[in-house]
């Protein structure tokens, strides 16, 4: 029976990225019916926003989507897409997994850490206000809610995937009130489960020692801000955002989508490295229980780039976009 699937194929590098996952998987005979919806800044200049509500209605009524990379405007324009389908389908909490793929050449081997970030509050919130010419605020919301819905989830996570150890990410020793609170709820969800370690740790150490042990660390529960920034540190050091995979999970619905950004700059160029894009539609498969299919598919993918012999050029190869979609259909 087939599944239903919203696709949201962005803009940039992401139609090119979107078509080659899409081909990967019909080659290995998975049957998906894609509701194909477009967003971003073509069609902010079409329909007058980035994020259509026909978007947002899809993944209501589907429940599950793969999502490539949408352009963001800096400092101007319209608020990030990613941001706005978070807080529209209240997809809490963000998990990105950063494991070392064999072939890549890092300067560690023996990752195997998971980024549970919280997706709704902090700074994200968007609540800020220009003063005067000179002078800006932006507000920190920390929630009791949130912050125990996000450890909740860090600590089933860990319970289900065989992991060990969760530590609370924080800059609690000068944000006491917010960041105090998130770590009082870490610490209150962390009772309920004795069988894992619970540690604290502030944001600043983290970053130092994830640059210099990174294999001691399991999973990470961090508020939004910290979140976003240390699991693009973490992606750099397992080879990059184009090997860094993420999902956005909510009570109702989830959405696949890669970290990097849609490269408009190899826009068209069919230069495009979509093995980012690939990891998440394989979670997204075991997500609909397409378990087998999505590991066959996961060899595949890693025996590519074990082998070395045909890559896209961020992976070190001189292999165009279709040539690497190619060489992984052929070891399905």
């Amino acid at each position: 029976m087939a599944t239903t699937v919203t696709l949201i194929p962005g803009d940039g590098i992401g139609p090119e990225i979107s078509s080659s996952v899409q081909k990967i998987i019909k080659a290995a005979d998975i049957d998906i019916i894609w509701d194909i919806q477009p967003a971003g800044s073509d069609v902010a200049q079409k329909e007058g926003s980035p994020l259509p509500q026909r978007v947002i209605e899809s993944i209501k009524k589907n429940k599950v989507a793969l999502k490539a990379p949408v352009t963001t405007p800096i400092g101007k324009g319209f608020r990030s897409v990613n941001v706005a389908l978070r807080k529209e389908l209240d997809l809490y909490a963000n998990i990105r997994p950063c494991k070392n793929i064999k072939g890549i050449k890092t300067p560690f081997n023996g990752i195997d850490l998971v980024v549970v970030r919280e997706n709704t509050e902090d700074l994200y919130a968007g609540i800020e206000r220009k003063i005067d010419d000179d002078t800006a605020e932006s507000i920190k919301i920390i929630t009791r809610k949130a912050s125990e819905r996000i450890a909740k989830y860090a600590f089933e996570y860990a319970a289900a995937n065989d992991r060990h150890t969760v530590h609370a990410v924080s800059k609690a020793n000068i944000c006491k009130f917010s960041d105090g609170l998130f770590l009082e709820c870490c610490e209150k969800i962390a009772k309920n489960y004795p069988q894992i370690e619970y540690k604290e740790i502030l944001v600043d150490n983290l970053c130092m020692q994830l640059v210099q042990n990174p294999q001691k660390f399991d999973v990470l529960v961090l508020p939004n801000l910290y979140g976003d920034i240390v699991s693009d540190l973490t992606a750099g050091l397992i080879g990059g955002l184009g090997v860094a995979q993420g999902a956005n999970i909510g009570k109702d619905c989830a959405v696949f989508e890669p970290v990097h950004g849609s490269a408009p700059d190899i826009k068209g160029q069919n230069k495009a490295n979509p093995t980012a894009l690939l990891l998440c539609a394989i979670n997204m498969l075991k997500h609909i229980n397409e378990t087998e299919k999505a590991q066959k598919i996961e060899k595949a993918l890693y025996s590519v780039i074990e082998k070395g012999s045909v890559l896209t050029q961020d992976l070190g190869g001189t292999a165009s976009t279709d040539e690497y979609t190619d060489e992984i259909i052929k070891n399905l």
